[in-house]
């Protein structure tokens, strides 16, 4: 049975009140995000006049957001990204004592191969490549058994496998279970930077409000273990030009990082940290 309060007799000042009263959430938590969620909504249109004709460019905007949308490119990701949210919700919803997360980013895919420690991830195994040495920790600085890591980065020219048709789509990325002492190690090139897809309704955000569209090169990385919460992150390099002008508010001082040479090899150690789930 419906126990919607009436609907009708709509105006300006009812009908943010109308919209809440619509929902039955089954949760409480449920219920005040989305009551959260439409008085915000309502708010900005109320505080800026919102005309119809703005009202239907947002939501032109969001429906070419999906159209460009695939499952090597999410261009809503892209947004979140953008606009500082992805950040915002990673720095603010960090477990205490973990390594800082960043954003997944519009290109992650769950399909990547499981590799076993010691891969070489490049597509061409010319030279010493760089190494990438790592361990996953907990919040005391324990190694972690039964930890794992899912690992994307773009080549040296910038671009992720997924969008680069001279090389598979299983290169420069890995699933990898750490051995007993959680460590992980993989032999891959140093990632180039690159600039974010414009040629979407971001990239026309972007260009309106004079920003770039340039990335820093980093790895990212997806640590997990049972028992453990899992973070998302990335591992930007020293001395980057686009550190401070990240598109996408993705950089933390803590992530990064200097290679070292040892002998006729370019070597990456990483330390990552997880905190206890519940």
């Amino acid at each position: 049975m419906d126990t919607h309060a009436p609907a009708y007799d709509i105006n300006p000042e009812n009908v943010t009140e109308k919209v809440i009263a619509s929902f039955s959430m089954e949760t409480p938590r449920g219920r005040k995000l989305l009551t959260s969620l439409v008085t915000h909504l309502h708010g900005f249109a109320r505080e800026n006049q919102l005309t119809h004709d703005e009202w239907a460019m947002a939501v032109g905007f969001l429906f070419r957001c999906g159209e460009i949308s695939s499952a090597k490119r999410d261009e809503f990701m892209l947004l979140s990204d953008v606009l500082g949210l992805s950040s915002f919700v990673d720095m603010t919803d960090a477990p205490v004592g973990a390594t800082e997360g960043s954003v997944l980013g519009p290109f992650y895919a769950s399909d990547s191969p499981e590799v076993a420690v010691g891969a070489d991830l490049r597509p061409t195994h010319h030279g010493a490549g760089l190494l990438v040495r790592g361990v996953v920790q907990d919040a005391e600085g324990q190694p972690i058994q039964g930890a794992a890591i899912d690992m994307w980065q773009t080549g040296e020219n910038g671009l992720y496998a997924t969008q680069d048709d001279h090389v598979p789509d299983s290169a420069f990325r890995c699933k990898m279970a750490c051995n007993e002492d959680g460590r992980f190690t993989f032999v891959t090139v140093l990632p180039g930077p690159y600039m974010v897809p414009d040629d979407g309704p971001v990239g026309e955000l972007l260009r309106a409000g004079g920003r770039t569209a340039w990335r820093p090169a980093h790895f990212h990385f997806l640590i997990m273990a049972p028992g453990f919460r899992s973070i998302t992150t990335e591992i930007f390099f020293e001395g980057d030009r686009y550190l401070g002008t990240d598109a996408v508010f993705g950089v933390r001082k803590s992530l990064i990082v200097a290679p070292h040479r040892e002998g006729d090899r370019d070597i990456i150690d990483l330390v990552f940290r997880l905190a206890a789930a519940g």
